[in-house]
């Protein structure tokens, strides 16, 4: 009985050992829900092989939609009501003058309409006296003209005070916005004396469309052309990239500088691009041979190689080696390991290989 009672134990015994061995843990990475919202998935393309050329420069107001203003008379600035920088609507009053030359206006304004209510009267005077037959047709021609000459005066001296914007309550000429834009130049403030030598007000510009002044070394002259495509970057927003092409290419070298300038015209309506800020500007040469081309951030630099993320499925995702070929403006071309309409992930693939490494 014993005997018979071991062997029975035995037999359980054997049979737990093999029910455990038949059903293993499986372990397989996938990508759930909440971590899959939070990744970029991108097809990887050919592109026809860019190389840049480096260029450096800066923003600049457009000038041909700009405007400077300059005194037309002399006086003293009694009020400014801007700042640089301000964005203003033409029309609004900006400034105000007061001059000598507004009360001599005024006092001529005044006088001219006196004389104009004299002359009125006589001319209607000689009407009677010459339906009367008591003055002569000479008579009543002159008076008609010296009436037409006072009234002639009188609208060339509130044709004066219109352009002077003359604000005949306040006793001041009043600095008016030739434009609407943005100020991005001033040079009065209150207290500041106005006369015939006086410089420029101040410069309202329209920031809708600026220039991108690009330097030029004698190096790259002979690589760059007009109508290049070009990529332009500032430090002001990091990873930005702004798209635009040469539009005028100088034939003329800066003899300060000693470089050449070319003209980017680039629409700004959101005013990201601002006057005198520096920027990074790589003309693009393209190239007929095409190769598959991935954004820089989509690779992955480990045990000094290069690696991407291909997704096949939520639970089906391949470390893959590839070999990176040349850069150009956040983007690097693949030679090998990977076939164009491969799907990469590109945004917070750092997380899944680290991830897929403890599988």
């Amino acid at each position: 009985m014993k005997r018979i009672f071991s062997i029975c134990v035995s037999i359980i015994l054997i049979a737990g050992c093999k029910e455990k061995e038949a059903a293993p843990v499986s372990q397989q990475f996938c990508l759930d829900k909440e971590l899959k919202s939070k990744i970029s998935i991108e097809e990887a393309q050919a592109e026809p092989v860019a190389t840049g050329v480096h260029l450096t420069g800066n923003v600049e107001a457009n000038a041909d939609k700009q405007v400077t203003y300059s005194s037309l008379t002399n006086g003293i600035i009694n009020n400014v009501f801007f700042s640089l920088g301000d964005k203003v609507q033409r029309g609004q009053v900006l400034a105000e003058v007061k001059s000598v030359e507004l009360n001599s206006l005024q006092s001529e304004s005044g006088s001219i309409v006196q004389q104009i209510r004299v002359a009125e009267r006589k001319l209607e005077s000689l009407k009677d006296l010459y339906a009367d037959g008591m003055s002569s047709a000479k008579e009543l021609q002159e008076a008609e003209s010296e009436l037409d000459i006072l009234k002639s005066e009188q609208r060339k001296t509130s044709a004066n005070m219109s352009l002077y914007n003359a604000s005949a309550s306040k006793g001041v000429f009043q600095v008016k916005a030739p434009s609407s834009g943005i100020i991005t130049a001033k040079n009065i403030a209150p207290g500041t004396s106005l006369n015939s030598e006086s410089g420029p007000l101040f410069t309202v510009s329209n920031l809708d469309e600026v220039w991108i002044m690009a330097n030029i070394y004698t190096s790259n002259i002979a690589e760059i052309k007009e109508g290049m495509p070009v990529d332009i970057t500032t430090l002001s927003y990091p990873g930005k990239i702004f798209k635009g092409k040469i539009s005028i290419l100088s034939q003329v070298m800066d003899n300060d500088s000693k470089v050449l300038q070319a003209r980017i015209v680039m629409p700004n309506k959101d005013l990201l691009l601002k006057p005198g800020m520096m920027v990074d500007i790589i003309a693009l040469k393209h190239e007929t041979t095409m190769q598959l081309c991935l954004p820089e951030a989509a690779l992955v630099f480990d045990n000094n190689e290069y690696y991407v993320l291909i997704y096949k499925e939520d639970c089906s995702i391949e470390v893959r080696k590839v070999k990176a070929g040349n850069r150009n403006n956040n983007k690097i071309y693949i030679s090998e390991g990977v076939t164009p309409g491969e799907k990469i992930i590109t945004r917070n693939h750092l997380l899944i290989y680290q991830a897929l490494q403890s599988f």
